[in-house]
């Protein structure tokens, strides 16, 4: 009779740890992942220049908030576009952030030397889980209330004229 007791609790007790696991599992596949339409999650970062940037800072500007590595090879043929899009747009009313999401300072500090990003540059490790990031590049236009216009999950050409022209068409 006791073993009969402990059967069934055992089975209860791992149809109860099982549907927890899915529980878990199913809430971390699907968590949530900013996309055109969301607010986006409020940040502060420090750019390598000093200058404080977050959601309600920069100046009612358009953000364009770029996720890069250092070892991504997409990020590493964006970059000069992104520069020139930056210098282009920069006195027009966008600010562009990169933050790269390396671990290792020294990589991230090798691709600046070599790449000299002519945009506001950061490093952090967690900000882009926020937004659901975890490919790269990932590009986000987020206007002066912090709403997401619109999002890249790829590389882009910024000075494409079908890019520049969607820029324009919010500035």
């Amino acid at each position: 009779m006791q073993s009969v007791k402990t059967d069934r609790f055992l089975r209860v007790a791992i149809c109860v740890l099982v549907i927890a696991l899915v529980y878990v599992l199913y809430g971390a596949i699907h968590e949530h992942v900013v996309v055109a339409g969301d607010k986006a999650p409020d940040f502060t970062i420090t750019a390598d220049n000093g200058h404080a940037v977050s959601i309600g800072n920069f100046g009612g500007k358009l953000l364009v908030l770029n996720f890069w590595a250092s070892w991504c090879q997409p990020c590493i043929e964006e970059t000069p576009s992104l520069s020139a899009f930056s210098d282009e747009y920069r006195n027009k009313g966008v600010v562009v952030l990169g933050v790269s999401v390396d671990q290792n300072p020294d990589a991230y500090q090798k691709f600046l030397e070599r790449f000299h990003p002519d945009f506001l540059v950061a490093r952090d490790l967690k900000i882009h889980e926020d937004f659901g990031t975890f490919i790269y590049p990932e590009t986000y236009i987020i206007d002066s209330s912090g709403r997401v216009l619109r999002k890249y999950a790829e590389a882009v050409n910024w000075m494409n004229p079908e890019t520049t022209s969607y820029i324009n068409s919010l500035l």
